[in-house]
């Protein structure tokens, strides 16, 4: 009985442990979460820890005065988003993104970035 009770309770650990992975969460980004670029860069490339359903992720851009600054509907592929960029200047970006990965679960969140000498 005690040996079916510890298998059972490692099943149940080895299962909630995939599930946890089963979420579409932020593996890095570029520009990079948080940094500081000499130059404003032409695109926000996001990248994934699961793939994502293009239908129903998203991402925009906005500066420190809550304007958008991405050039609208976002490139999705495999575990990639990206957007391109509007011209900008020296200044604090938000990136606020929304993704669904194929298994259906949703994950979202934002991060900031900076050009020029801040």
């Amino acid at each position: 009985m005690r040996t079916l009770l510890i298998i059972v309770s490692l099943l149940f650990v080895a299962l909630g442990a995939g599930a946890a992975r089963a979420h579409a969460f932020l593996d890095h980004a570029a520009p990079l979460v948080g940094s500081t670029m000499a130059a404003a860069p032409h695109e926000v490339a996001l990248w994934f820890t699961q793939n994502l359903e293009p239908a129903f992720s998203s991402v925009e851009v906005t500066d420190g005065s809550g304007a958008r600054v991405d050039t609208g509907k976002a490139a999705i592929s495999a575990n990639t988003m990206r957007i391109g960029l509007k011209t900008v200047g020296a200044g604090t970006y938000r990136v606020r993104w929304h993704a669904l990965s194929v298994d259906t679960h949703t994950t979202e969140g934002s991060f900031t970035f900076h050009v020029g000498g801040q």
